[in-house]
């Protein structure tokens, strides 16, 4: 059914458990709790009836997330007995962070140096995650590695740490690593920084939008690893400022998003100026088949590692979506923050308008949001990342550039507000958060033309993702202008209806008008011919006496005969069944 707006809806189904009460945390299906934030407005539990579900056709129920039916009001739930704020006790069996981390290993076993040992001690890591233990030795061992593993896992510290066991000291540019954008580059060459910090090994982040006297000064100090974005490492290679003749290890992280953005002409000619004799390592969360022979024609019999391959999602993030309608998602967005009250939360648009226009909305609203994309200079970036890191700001509203270069302690919350176009991003994005094994929560504002891409997600992820009911929120109608356009959107699809249906009567030509008949004449029957004009009607005949009151013709069935013409006889030319063909 359609509702006033002229929108697709799906019909009530039975009611389910207000999705307060699920967990996405997991890939099972049946009613789950989900623990909320430390926020005083916590959803009640109770049964609803559900708003529509923009991945079902008109004509389907909302399934419902378990195989049986939604427990009866009142009946025991999961987590029942728990006091308030509690956290849902834990299912019995290996949690999610020993899907992540490596419990029979060390990174004493990988045969890292002592000094490499003492920089990840010091950041108190023990036991190396997954990629980390598969890939570290492959590194190790020489070999070109095409390395692929969930998002949040490590994979700096897996290629970072086996390069800096293998430096020489005092060599300048031996490892060049790429990355494809500022933020990622500044966090990958801050991670090395601390890894190495009981080593002589030194690294400098080579990046656009900083002036290249300063980058100047630290490459004056021969530092040993280059991290940078493709654009700025040719402008330095051209300006004769760094060379590539000791390069030893050529890394690129997020290779999928690298080649996918225009960066292959510049990597192409980056790999082609280091030399033959160097060692190749391509990461990244997602790799597409048509990417890894991109990437394998730039390599030497390649290793391929892949961890947890068919489950990219993060199992440690909470998701959910909610269905909304275009005209309402900032509102929306807006009473999320307010009754959910998250800690820090980032905010995914899919355009740089929408990503200024919103920060504006939000701080209009008084909440404390600042906008970050690619537009902005790299010292108004450099600014806004500082606040975000050191939890001065609620809100973060950025476009795709931030999904894979903020890695920041203390996320909380990452929220979609516009679903990105291209369906790994959303493996990216909410990966921001629950990262290194902590939990975290990511929304979905969903609209209701985005059912499609919404299932693509799921069957990317592996996972259902079930829906969010706020039954607090009241929606709003369409504004004037948008009532008036899905009205015009109506009576065009009405008039290629009328016009597509061959066995419709033809509309009648504007201004034409029925013909005018005496009062008391018959009026002809559509299939009878009528009386030729002046022929005076017969007189009735003794025989054949005067028909009686006429009585009203059976209703036609309109879906036999569309428009109610009813065929009389056989087509005058069949086939018979035989139909000439070029054979």
């Amino acid at each position: 059914m359609t509702d006033a707006a002229g929108l697709l809806r799906s019909p009530a189904g039975p009611p389910r458990l207000s999705s307060a009460t699920s967990d996405a945390g997991s890939a099972g299906f049946g009613p789950r709790i989900m623990p909320h934030s430390d926020s005083t407005h916590a959803v009640p539990l109770h049964l609803d009836t559900p708003s529509p579900d923009p991945r079902l056709p008109d004509d389907e129920p909302a399934p419902q997330p378990g195989s049986g039916a939604p427990p009866a009001p009142g009946a025991p739930h999961a987590g029942a007995g728990q006091a308030p704020g509690d956290a849902p006790a834990a299912p019995a069996g290996p949690g999610p962070a020993d899907e992540i981390f490596s419990r029979e290993k060390t990174f004493a076993d990988l045969g890292l140096r002592n000094s490499v040992l003492k920089g990840i001690h010091a950041e108190g890591f023990t036991h190396p995650t997954s990629i980390q233990a598969a890939i570290i030795p492959v590194i190790l061992s020489g070999r070109d590695v095409l390395g692929q593993a969930k998002t949040g896992t490590g994979k700096t510290a897996a290629f970072g740490l086996p390069v800096i066991h293998m430096q020489e000291r005092d060599k300048a540019f031996q490892t060049l690593i790429l990355a494809p954008t500022r933020e990622l580059a500044i966090q990958i060459a801050g991670d090395l920084q601390r890894l190495a910090r009981f080593t002589p090994i030194k690294v400098a982040p080579l990046f656009g939008g900083q002036r290249i006297s300063a980058q100047a000064e630290k490459l004056k100090r021969d530092p040993e690893i280059l991290v940078g974005t493709p654009g700025r490492v040719m402008d330095l290679l051209e300006r004769g400022m760094i060379h590539f003749r000791n390069i030893r290890f050529a890394v690129l992280d997020e290779v999928d998003r690298m080649l996918d953005i225009g960066f292959r002409e510049d990597i192409r000619r980056i790999l082609k100026a280091c030399p033959e004799q160097r060692q190749t390592i391509f990461v990244s969360a997602t790799i597409s088949p048509d990417i890894e022979r991109l990437a394998r024609s730039y390599m030497r019999d390649p290793e391929k590692v892949v961890v947890a391959a068919g489950s990219l999602t993060v199992s440690l993030v909470q998701q959910h979506y909610l269905s909304v309608q275009p005209w309402d998602k900032k509102r929306l967005l807006y009473h999320l923050l307010t009754h959910e009250e998250p800690a820090l939360t980032l905010v995914f648009c899919r355009l740089k308008r929408s990503v200024d226009d919103l920060a504006r909305f939000l701080s209009h609203k008084g909440i404390d949001a600042h906008a970050i994309h690619a537009d902005l200079s790299q010292s108004q970036r450099n600014r806004v990342m500082q606040k975000f890191r050191e939890g001065q700001l609620e809100v973060l509203v950025a476009s795709d550039l931030a999904s894979r270069g903020i890695d920041v302690e203390g996320i909380t919350h990452v929220i979609n507000y516009d679903l990105p176009d291209d369906i790994e991003l959303y493996v990216h994005r909410i990966g921001r958060t629950a990262r290194a094994g902590r939990g975290g929560v990511a929304w979905s504002l969903v609209t209701p033309d985005q059912g499609d891409l919404l299932t693509q997600i799921e069957h990317l992820i592996n996972a259902e993702i079930p829906k969010l009911d706020y039954p607090d929120f009241q929606p709003s109608p369409p504004p004037p202008e948008v009532a008036a356009r899905l009205e015009a959107e109506r009576r065009h699809r009405e008039m290629v209806a009328q016009k597509s249906n061959r066995f419709a009567a033809p509309a009648p030509p504007p201004g034409a008008h029925a013909p005018r008949t005496a009062p008391g004449s018959p009026v002809p029957h559509p299939q009878a011919p009528a009386h030729a004009p002046h022929a005076p009607p017969a007189p009735p005949s003794p025989a054949h006496p005067a028909p009686g009151p006429a009585h009203p013709a059976p209703a036609l069935d309109p879906a036999k005969f569309p428009g109610g013409l009813v065929p009389t006889k056989l087509p005058p030319r069949r086939m018979f069944g035989r139909v000439r063909t070029g054979r």
